[in-house]
C-alpha cells in the first residue's frame, strides 16, 4: 500500500465508533443487571452473594466507567439528533462534537472525586 493512502478517520468517524461502543457497553450492563436481578427469584442466597461481589473498588471504578459511557452516549446522541434535524447541523457537526467532548470531560472530572472517595472508603474502610 503506498504511503499516505491509509484512511485514519476524522472526528465524525471516531464519534460514530465511540457511540456504537458505548451503546454496546450500556446494553451489556443492562443484560447483566436483568440477569442478576432475576437471580433473586431463583435463589435469594445466590443473589446476595452476587451483589456482595459488586461492593469492591474495582466495581466502583467500573460503575464510573458506566456513568462515563452513558453520559457520552446521551450527549453524542443529542449531537446526532442536531446533525440530522437541524439544517445547519452537518455544517457544525465538528464543533458540536468538541463541545460534547468538553462537556463530557468537565462532568466526568467533577464526578471523579466522589468515586475516588467511595473507592478509598472501600479499600481502607472508614
Amino acid at each position: 500500500m503506498p504511503a499516505g493512502t491509509l484512511y485514519r478517520g476524522r472526528e465524525g468517524m471516531w464519534s460514530w465508533v465511540a457511540h456504537r461502543v458505548t451503546g454496546v457497553l450500556i446494553f451489556f450492563f443492562l443484560f447483566v443487571h436483568v440477569l442478576d436481578t432475576a437471580l433473586v427469584r431463583v435463589s435469594p442466597e445466590a443473589y446476595d452473594t452476587v451483589v456482595a461481589t459488586y461492593k469492591t473498588p474495582v466495581v466502583a471504578l467500573l460503575e464510573y466507567g458506566l456513568v462515563a459511557a452513558i453520559l457520552f452516549h446521551a450527549l453524542n446522541g443529542l449531537r446526532v439528533i442536531a446533525v440530522d434535524f437541524w439544517s445547519q447541523g452537518p455544517r457544525y457537526q465538528k464543533q458540536m462534537l468538541w463541545t460534547v467532548v468538553g462537556i463530557w470531560l468537565v462532568l466526568m472530572i467533577g464526578a471523579l472525586y466522589p468515586v475516588l472517595g467511595h473507592a478509598a472508603r472501600e479499600v481502607f474502610g472508614s
